[in-house]
């Protein structure tokens, strides 16, 4: 189950100080986050994982960031700037009285890690894909020096190009080996959305660095630096009083500032900058790789002899609850052989996300209540009425293990995975029915709606509540709903959709206020799906109905995911009508047959990393390809990326030039003391426009299909 981002904020805020292991004191962020002092960025990076949440005031600018560490070598930053003194445009009709909200993106990557002489190497690059404001590259180095009775330093060094190189005060080395790197297009493009490879390292250089003293006062740092920037190129747009369009004034190079921690999470600063300005901020910093929750979960069971002398004095319906209670195992069918040495358990995992745990304790209740003729337990893990993995079992091996026999026995060595054995009088002669399966549920919850820096409004939103509920027709078929009811929102000041504008694509996300707003209680879906197997190695599923707020119609998917591989394949195909934004059972004339080809790949040198790529038609007919990258730490949080790339040029696309975003993924179990398979989502997509869009089913057979990706060393032996 998928919960919104109201959710799991409210999970983040309220357990950010019980269910972390913090690192030990973290690195802090710049003005324009991502680890550095207060203008400049250094050379550090934070263990992977770490995510700050910034804000910083500058009078001129306010900006509101976010730092990801994605790995130990790679720092990502999203960032919003407002630039406080001019319009977001000249026309008061479209943008209201909204200041400018500059969006850009940062990437760091370390070149080398700090040893006893040589210091910590780093190559970054500034607000790629924005409208080129404050974009520029840099190379820095770090080192750090620690004195007994006055705490640490940490020097920076760096030069710094674009953005980070207007003092001009070091000739460009790569302008000495070509005159291209010479000179450098320094014009903004408003919308942004375009790479400026070509600008990179090119035009005027800067040298910039600094200090940050790490204070014996404990959370107390200082900082100083030397600033690359004059500011006399630092233009806006649209001055809020064109008459007078501001200068920054510098009265010095150096800035200087404080920073303190409140606790683990929270920081405080202070500067005073370019001679003649306070500024202030403040950031919430949180680990998500060693984010972790004590559960309040039955303990694995003691090893012990079993009691139990033949199979039929074994009393099913117990052990099957037990196996629910204990491991989350819902065990629908039983079987043995003809021998009664190998016993199968076909069972749907309702509340582990590591298949692992709910293994080793579903091997112990086994170990100690099946006869010890016993020798193989198999549990075929079912999902969606799709056999998944079987989970295997060695039993002598397991509970010489288990019981301290063989000291040398470890009881992970015991298990291994396979394809599910198929059923037949060849393989076993006796079965057990055990618990009967779940066919109804429902679930009531919040859902947050939300877009980021559009013109009208800098954050639209929509809170509704949610109501769902499925019907399981039979193992292979199940019907399912949403309805919605609109609680709050301010889609009311979304005006992209006007009679009077020419828009080249059929707009098939740009209707969004017309569907937040027009109804207070909607349908939000309402389909049936059907889910089957080709063979062990093929699945596929059909479905039909209102399949999203905005789109209904017929559709299937077909996936080729052989078990524990790092590739698979699939092939979505969709015939879709647009739904009526008044009426949720009426459809509008525009339709349109969209689906994608997709290759999923776990990179071998991307620990923990998928990359997907789908080719194919987009929602408003155009054509093209959505590239995914995402990384899950050890704490089940998945951090990703992605982008759409189509046939719609810039200028019919509008304002960011491609469709973009990034978001989080969160087992909720992480917040809870019980186990449970639900995620959150937090998404950010910085403009929605209606190129590159994709259909939202709610069934996706890569994810059902999970448990069979690749794991080391996990193959049946």
């Amino acid at each position: 189950m998928k919960y919104s981002a109201l959710t799991v904020a409210v999970c983040l805020a309220l357990g950010a100080t019980s269910t972390q292991a913090q690192e030990r004191d973290p690195y802090t962020t710049s003005d324009f986050g991502g680890v550095g002092l207060l203008q400049t960025p250094t050379a550090r990076m934070n263990s992977e994982g770490h995510l700050t949440v910034g804000y910083s005031d500058t009078d001129d600018y306010r900006r509101m960031s976010l730092t990801l560490q994605l790995f130990d070598w790679l720092e990502a930053t999203a960032r919003y700037t407002d630039l406080r003194y001019s319009y977001y445009s000249r026309d008061p009709e479209f943008s209201n009285d909204q200041t400018l909200k500059d969006k850009g993106f940062d990437l760091k990557f370390r070149l080398a890690e700090e040893g006893t002489w040589m210091p910590e190497f780093a190559v970054g690059l500034r607000d790629l894909g924005g409208t080129g404001l404050f974009s520029g590259e840099y190379f820095v180095g770090s080192k750090g020096f620690e004195t007994d009775n006055w705490g640490t330093f940490d020097v920076h060094l760096g030069m710094g190009f674009g953005y980070l190189g207007r003092r001009d005060n070091i000739s460009n080395p790569f302008c000495e080996i070509t005159d291209e790197f010479c000179e450098r297009d320094n014009t903004t493009k408003p919308g942004g959305g375009d790479i400026e490879w070509g600008r990179m390292f090119k035009g005027p250089a800067a040298v910039f660095g600094g200090v940050e003293w790490r204070t014996p006062v404990e959370g107390l740092r200082i900082k100083a630096e030397y600033d690359p920037n004059h500011y006399q190129n630092d233009r806006v747009p649209a001055p809020i009083d064109p008459e007078n369009p501001r200068v920054i004034e510098v009265d010095s190079p150096w800035n200087i500032g404080a920073e303190y921690a409140l606790n683990q999470h929270v920081n405080l600063k202070l500067g005073y900058q370019r001679g003649n300005t306070m500024t202030f901020g403040f950031s919430f910093r949180y680990n998500l790789a060693t984010a972790n929750q004590v559960k309040l979960e039955p303990a694995k069971r003691e090893a012990k002899y079993s009691t139990t002398a033949r199979f039929s004095d074994l009393d099913i319906q117990r052990l099957s609850q037990d196996l629910l209670n204990e491991t989350g195992f819902r065990v629908a069918q039983v079987t043995t052989d003809s021998a009664e040495e190998r016993v199968t358990l076909y069972a749907e995992q309702t509340r582990y996300r590591d298949p692992e745990e709910a293994v080793e304790k579903a091997a112990r209740i086994l170990s100690n209540e099946l006869p010890e003729q016993v020798t193989r337990y198999e549990i075929a893990e079912l999902k969606d009425g799709l056999g998944i993995v079987q989970y295997n079992v060695n039993a002598p091996y397991y509970k010489s293990a288990a019981r301290g026999e063989r000291f040398y026995r470890d009881e992970q060595d015991a298990l291994s995975v396979s394809e599910i054995r198929p059923l037949g009088p060849q393989h076993s002669t006796t079965s057990y029915e055990a618990i009967a399966p779940k066919t109804w549920g429902y679930n009531v919850s919040p859902k947050l709606s939300q877009a980021f820096g559009g013109a009208e409004s800098f954050y639209l939103y929509q809170l509704a509540l949610m109501g769902d509920a499925y019907y399981q027709v039979n193992d292979n078929l199940e019907i399912s709903g949403v309805i919605g009811l609109n609680l709050i929102n301010n889609y009311d000041e979304f005006n992209f959709l006007v009679d009077n504008l020419e828009n080249p694509l059929p707009r098939v996300r740009t209707r969004i206020r017309e569907y937040s707003d027009n109804q207070d209680l909607w349908l939000e879906n309402l389909q049936a799906t059907y889910t089957n197997q080709l063979s062990n190695d093929w699945y596929y599923a059909m479905y039909g109905g209102y399949l999203e707020r905005m789109f209904g119609g017929v559709g299937g998917e077909v996936l080729y995911r052989p078990l524990n591989s790092r590739w698979a394949f699939g092939v979505d195909l969709n015939y879709v009508h647009q739904r009526d934004p008044d009426n949720s059972f009426a459809f509008e004339d525009y339709d349109v047959l969209t689906g994608h080809a997709s290759v999923y790949w776990q990179p071998e040198w991307f620990k923990n990393s998928l990359i997907k790529v789908q080719a194919g038609r987009f929602l408003a007919g155009d054509e093209g390809v959505q590239i995914d990258f995402s990384h899950q730490f050890d704490s089940g949080v998945s951090a990703g990326a992605y982008a759409a790339f189509t046939n719609v040029s810039r200028e019919d696309y509008g304002e960011g030039g491609f469709t973009k975003g990034f978001y989080l993924s969160i087992p909720f179990d992480l917040f809870f003391v019980r186990n449970t398979l639900s995620r959150g989502t937090i998404g950010w997509q910085p403009i929605t426009r209606d190129g590159g869009q994709m259909l939202n089913r709610t069934i996706n057979l890569y994810q059902t299909t999970e448990a069979r990706g690749f794991k080391a060393g996990k193959n049946e032996r």
